[in-house]
């Protein structure tokens, strides 16, 4: 067994030694073989260096984006650079909600994916307070960060932490990464960075990407003490009453198949079946009588002749 699947164990993304320079977007991209539909300057420039613009079927991990203004005129402009994946909750709403087990927990924290199993019925969509499950292809499948488990199970880190050229991404058992993550916090604000703090340590049940954040979480886009969407819990509620229906229905059967048993339809006769027969059967009923009739008088008088 690995040392990164046999114990619980997070990613820290520091923003505030990132450059962002995608090459942990690339690295996701090429490592995961995720194809792309962007041609060579296909799309005007969106005034954003952000791009794609979202995750989506293609991208597992996008770099945002976000412009702070500042009150000095040495540097009128802050970059604040975030962080989009799947954050790997303790308590996933995705997990919760998900009817084929297509989702699941790791024993080290990390969500999985079986492809396999996904019906595309995009309730992990509604239930991620992140917005993150995508779907993709013909057959609309769940797409997201894996964190990259195939590299996991063979001691290797995840493609975007060993492609990390400054040193913002770190990976290792998650009350280290805490631990660490807080240190740099505690840096920051002696320099002057008085919004500086962690975020993920507590969010959903703790969440297996950790993020330090230069400006707070809102600078990046982040909202503080998110939990699983309400989904989570109208499943949790339907589930047991789904659970009794299927009792009920099975019972039913049960009941209706012991019923049944020996059960013989009653002989009728053909006047009794006329009681209920319309005009129209009656008259078509009657015209076979004439016509079979005639058969055996025709019959019978070839009999005849033959003799």
């Amino acid at each position: 067994m690995s040392i990164y699947t046999n114990q619980e164990m997070a990613m820290l993304y520091d923003a505030s030694k990132c450059t962002a320079c995608k090459g942990c977007q690339v690295a996701c991209k090429q490592w995961n073989v995720l194809y792309t539909d962007l041609g060579m300057n296909a799309f005007p420039f969106s005034g954003s260096y952000q791009n794609p613009v979202d995750l989506n079927g293609s991208n597992r991990l996008v770099m945002t984006f976000s412009e702070k203004k500042t009150d000095t005129l040495e540097r009128p402009i802050e970059w604040a650079f975030g962080r989009r994946s799947c954050f790997h909750c303790s308590n996933a709403g995705c997990v919760s909600v998900c009817p084929t087990g297509a989702l699941s927990y790791q024993d080290n924290g990390v969500v999985s994916v079986q492809e396999e199993k996904c019906i595309g019925c995009h309730y992990c969509e509604m239930a991620c307070p992140f917005d993150v499950p995508k779907y993709y292809g013909p057959d609309q499948k769940i797409d997201k960060c894996t964190m990259c488990w195939d590299r996991l199970e063979n001691g290797m880190l995840p493609a975007c932490v060993k492609t990390c050229q400054p040193g913002a991404l770190h990976f290792g058992p998650r009350e280290e990464m805490i631990a660490l993550g807080k240190k740099r916090v505690e840096f920051l604000k002696a320099r002057g960075y008085d919004k500086a703090e962690l975020y993920g340590e507590n969010e959903c049940g703790g969440l297996h990407i950790l993020q330090v954040c230069k400006y707070g979480a809102e600078a990046q886009g982040l909202k503080k003490g998110v939990e699983p969407s309400a989904l989570v819990s109208l499943s949790k509620l339907a589930q047991p009453a789904a659970g009794l229906a299927a009792a009920a229905t099975v019972a039913g059967l049960a009941v209706s198949f012991v019923a049944a048993l020996g059960y013989r339809r009653k002989n009728r006769t053909v006047e009794e079946a006329k009681v209920h027969w319309t005009e129209a059967q009656r008259k078509e009923g009657a015209k076979l009588v004439k016509d079979r009739l005639k058969e055996d008088a025709e019959q019978d008088k070839a009999d005849n002749a033959g003799k």
